[in-house]
């Protein structure tokens, strides 16, 4: 279940944060369950790295909106 940028550019920053901060730990524990080999899905991790890029953009995307509204 990938995630949509589409359906980011919906969300406040704040939420887009609390995105990040999620799937931050997500991918600790999913690497940490590699190490440790308990991982059952290792194209999780592929897929949690590329969400959390996602929300980046989007973030970077609103931040650069913002400035440009204030110059």
């Amino acid at each position: 279940m990938a995630m949509d940028a589409k359906e980011l550019r919906g969300n406040t920053p704040d939420q887009l944060r609390d995105q990040l901060v999620a799937l931050k730990k997500e991918a600790f524990n999913l690497r940490f369950r590699q190490a440790t080999n308990q991982l059952d899905n290792p194209a999780r991790i592929r897929q949690v790295r590329r969400d959390a890029a996602r929300v980046r953009t989007v973030l970077n995307e609103k931040a650069r909106a913002a400035a440009r509204k204030e110059g």
